[in-house]
């Protein structure tokens, strides 16, 4: 068998949709006691002394409370904070023609992360150059934060192929909402 075969979906204590996990997954957890088992799949796993039928739907015995996904560092999602503006003049561009600007230039020691890197256009940030806003006469629309969500982190997968005995443990038949959370073996 290989891990992508006979996947999982794990439910929160209250029967809640996590995420799908592989079989060897649903496996370890089912031997570390921290899930029961909801639904089966007519498929059994064989050992030297017993066979154990491999679980279609698990559920933990502990509540984890979902954290949002991580979001990453990266020019695209830096573009969607900022909602495709120069953050100095307001002009809305696409993607491609927004350059991105250091608020405190590297030269000065700033670093490229969330709270320093904004978008820009070209006339902008060949205004501003290689000095702060207040230096070049310059002010920031919107000050620059790590955001807490974006609008694509909305993570869902279809279930147009997934078992049967998932269905009535999906919301609306559709979707399955994919949420990161600690490792549930620490549970």
């Amino acid at each position: 068998m290989n891990n992508t075969m006979d996947p999982a979906l794990l439910l929160n204590s209250t029967f809640m949709p996590l995420r799908v996990v592989s079989w060897k997954k649903a496996m370890i957890l089912m031997a570390l006691r921290k899930v029961e088992v909801v639904e089966v799949y007519d498929r059994e796993i064989h050992t030297v002394s017993l066979s154990i039928r491999l679980p279609s739907v698990i559920r933990l015995f502990k509540f984890v409370r979902p954290k949002g996904p991580e979001i990453r560092f990266t020019r695209y999602n830096i573009y969607l904070r900022d909602r495709g503006q120069c953050q100095y003049c307001g002009r809305e561009s696409n993607l491609r023609d927004l350059t991105y600007d250091h608020v405190t230039p590297r030269a000065r020691g700033g670093a490229a992360s969330w709270e320093n890197i904004v978008t820009c256009c070209r006339p902008c940030n060949l205004r501003k150059g290689g000095r702060t806003p207040q230096e070049a006469g310059m002010s920031l629309i919107r000050p620059p934060n790590k955001p807490k969500w974006l609008p694509t982190l909305d993570l869902a997968i279809g279930t147009k192929g997934a078992p049967r005995s998932w269905q009535s443990y999906l919301f609306d038949r559709r979707l399955v909402p994919l949420f990161s959370f600690s490792d549930p073996t620490r549970y």
